[in-house]
């Protein structure tokens, strides 16, 4: 998935939690949290491999389970001990959500189910694109480029410009297109 269906997955699944249990949306607080906790995973892994070669993949340290989960839980637990649940709770959303996106993407695209790089290093990554840089990225554009013409792609388009208009109807229904109110309180963490 590209970094803006991360940020759309992520806000749409931290909107729905919110109305769930606590009955209104969430804070700008959240939603900024929720954004910058979709992307953190390639934040991690794709400069570590693709333009430093430290890691094996764009998909390993930050998109393994093994560093995820415990990540998550030492932000709820500090959420919960400081009152900044809502907080806490975009994190985990945007995180999981990118790593959920990132096994559903493949195989809505292609079929493919592929699970192993939540086992990193357990499992050995996939390492193409490993010190490949900038080309490697005009590359993987290129492909993506090329896939839009397919039928398949087309598909792919209209399924993706649906969920960036479902996150931005609920980001608007969530009334974060308002500034706030002078002398409003603040926002709930």
């Amino acid at each position: 998935m590209w970094p803006w269906d991360h940020v759309a997955a992520g806000y749409l699944l931290l909107s729905a939690l919110h109305r769930l249990g606590w009955r209104r949306p969430p804070s700008r607080r959240a939603a900024v949290v929720v954004a910058g906790a979709a992307v953190l995973p390639d934040l991690i892994d794709k400069p570590l491999s693709w333009w430093l070669a430290v890691l094996p993949s764009g998909r390993s340290l930050g998109h393994s389970l093994l560093v995820a989960l415990p990540l998550v839980a030492v932000v709820a637990a500090v959420g919960l001990s400081t009152e900044r649940r809502s907080v806490a709770l975009a994190f985990g959303a945007g995180y999981l959500s990118h790593l959920a996106g990132d096994v559903a993407y493949p195989l809505l695209v292609k079929g493919e189910l592929r699970v192993g790089f939540l086992l990193w290093p357990l499992v050995p990554a996939d390492s193409s694109g490993a010190g490949g840089g900038l080309p490697y990225l005009t590359d993987l554009v290129d492909d993506f480029i090329g896939f839009l013409s397919t039928p398949a792609g087309a598909l792919y388009a209209a399924a993706d410009l649906t969920l960036l208009g479902l996150a931005l109807l609920a980001w608007v229904v969530d009334g974060r297109t308002a500034k706030p109110h002078a002398g409003s309180t603040v926002e709930d963490g």
